[in-house]
């Protein structure tokens, strides 16, 4: 190898190492980043969990099939010595059905059909809400958490994938400065990707005190079925 050749080389070699060092560090500040977005996210989740199990609320709960209201129920929620939510209903007894023992029957088996898929819903849906920082680190540790796009100052945004079930997607967006949690969305399914599920929460906050799921609007693909979940009167117990 020649004295020209020799120089042509170490050039070549030298710049690839700048060129190389130059592309990673943008790489390692993200990573970095997205590693502090994380952590935030999991002390807020465990945070507001952890404050919220202060309080008892007044919860409305809205089902509708095809656009149409089909039930209405108010509970008294408070959380149970295990981390569960339990209800106490708010609402009268139900007035007896009318009509002849086969509509009756048709009817009964018409709404336990609905319910048991409403039921289903909501138990699907208690295993993202509230986040869990334990499925958050994992997910983590498997390199399923992105950063999404920017939004208001202030704001960071985590889209995290195979959350709970293979090819769901959870979009968290947190505002320490504002309260904490602003926003979740879900998309998920019950028995197969066919049967979707997609959830939209929105957050506010108990003035001095954590922010809290103020509306949950579930959508069922299949039986086209909208639950409306709205949490209100906040009181410390």
């Amino acid at each position: 190898m020649n004295s020209h050749t020799r120089f042509n080389f170490t050039c070549l070699a030298l710049s690839l190492l700048v060129i190389g060092g130059v592309a990673t560090q943008p790489v390692v500040a993200q990573n970095t980043e997205l590693q502090q977005k994380v952590a935030d996210l999991k002390q807020i989740a465990a945070a507001n969990k952890q404050a919220l199990a202060q309080y008892t609320y007044v919860q409305t709960t809205t089902v509708s099939i095809n656009g149409e209201v089909k039930k209405v129920t108010h509970d008294q929620v408070v959380t149970g010595p295990d981390g569960t939510p339990q209800k106490t209903s708010l609402d009268p007894p139900p007035p007896p059905p009318s009509g002849g023992r086969l509509r009756q029957h048709v009817v009964a088996k018409k709404t336990d059909e609905f319910e048991d898929y409403a039921n289903s819903i909501k138990a699907l849906i208690a295993q993202y809400m509230p986040p869990n920082s334990g499925l958050i680190e994992q997910a983590a540790s498997s390199g399923n958490i992105m950063m999404g796009p920017a939004g208001a100052p202030g704001e960071s945004k985590l889209v995290i994938s195979n959350y709970v079930k293979q090819g769901d997607n959870m979009t968290v967006t947190v505002n320490r400065a504002a309260g904490g949690m602003q926003s979740i969305s879900i998309a998920t399914y019950l028995t197969s990707p066919s049967d979707a599920v997609t959830v939209n929460v929105q957050f506010s906050r108990i003035p001095g005190g954590p922010s809290y799921p103020a509306m949950q609007t579930i959508n069922g693909t299949s039986k086209k079925m909208t639950i409306v979940i709205q949490n209100a009167n906040y009181q410390h117990v």
